[in-house]
């Protein structure tokens, strides 16, 4: 009776596994499809306008004249400013919580609320760049001020992505450098920090794939929507890709459409570049390690 119970008992989870599996399996075959659908419009759309004269133009009110060239070398711009300020004070951040900060009601706090900055939608932050950086402080809507609302956009993820890296390093790493003689420093910047390097890039440039691709907090905070002019310096008014897309979607003419495929073709294309490099940084940093 017993043996007649546990096959019937297995049998029904071998039917609950393949269910499971085959609803998983259909789920990701029709997220696949509809990405797949909707790369192939893009592409069917806007290859016809992909040239060197639309990456080198400037923008125009004629849809056949119109580039991507401001908005181009602006999300480069934002992209790099970005990465000085979020990479540092992030990894810093993490660093400190996990080696230095005492274990108390005031360290949970932080780690609680870094946590919970990480679900805050984008779009609050652009308007804390709009009071913090563009009104308080002076900044203007330049370039400066939109690197530093993507940079606090970013922080909770990279500090939480270090955090976890430097906590995956195994506990014996710590305590044979202390047995050596060295200081906490010594050890984080010689033993945990190259180990913990690959998780950390991978997840910051993934972060910043995140972060070329967002367009709300940068219109909160006043980027502009039309610029005719490259920036000459951290204090120039400026643009960036998904912006330029959004402004050519809201125009009516069919043209400007073209050109919005065109230029969404271009950011897909720089996303799958950054994915590629951090995926690149990964297995050089591991290589290295297993040297």
């Amino acid at each position: 009776m017993i043996e007649i119970d546990l096959k019937r008992l297995l049998k029904k989870q071998v039917v609950g596994e393949r269910i499971f599996l085959s609803l998983s399996f259909l789920a990701l075959i029709v997220v696949l499809s509809s990405l797949i659908v909707l790369i192939i419009d893009v592409i069917a759309d806007g290859h016809s306008r992909l040239s060197l004269q639309f990456l080198t133009g400037f923008p125009s009110r004629k849809p056949e004249e119109a580039g991507i060239l401001v908005p181009l070398v602006g999300s480069i711009y934002m992209i790099i400013l970005t990465g000085l300020f979020a990479l540092p004070l992030g990894i810093g951040a993490a660093i400190y919580l996990e080696a230095y900060a005492p274990k108390n009601w005031f360290s949970s706090l932080v780690e609680l609320n870094i946590a919970n900055l990480a679900a805050v939608p984008s779009i609050i932050y652009g308007l804390l760049g709009l009071e913090l950086f563009v009104r308080m402080m002076g900044l203007g809507r330049s370039l400066i001020a939109g690197a530093l609302t993507m940079a606090l956009l970013l922080q909770p993820v990279i500090i939480i992505v270090s955090r976890e890296a430097i906590r995956s390093i195994p506990i014996s790493i710590w305590e044979a450098s202390f047995a050596l003689g060295a200081t906490r420093w010594q050890t984080i910047r010689h033993q945990i920090l190259p180990l913990a390097m690959p998780g950390i890039m991978t997840g910051a440039i993934l972060s910043f794939s995140r972060a070329i691709g967002e367009t709300a907090p940068l219109i909160t905070m006043g980027a502009l929507t039309y610029i005719a002019f490259l920036p000459d310096g951290i204090f120039s008014p400026f643009t960036v890709l998904p912006i330029q897309i959004f402004n050519w979607v809201s125009r009516p003419q069919k043209g400007f459409m073209v050109n919005a495929a065109a230029g969404i073709i271009i950011l897909l294309i720089i996303l799958i570049l950054l994915n590629s490099l951090a995926v690149w940084l990964r297995n050089k940093f591991q290589r290295r390690l297993n040297w």
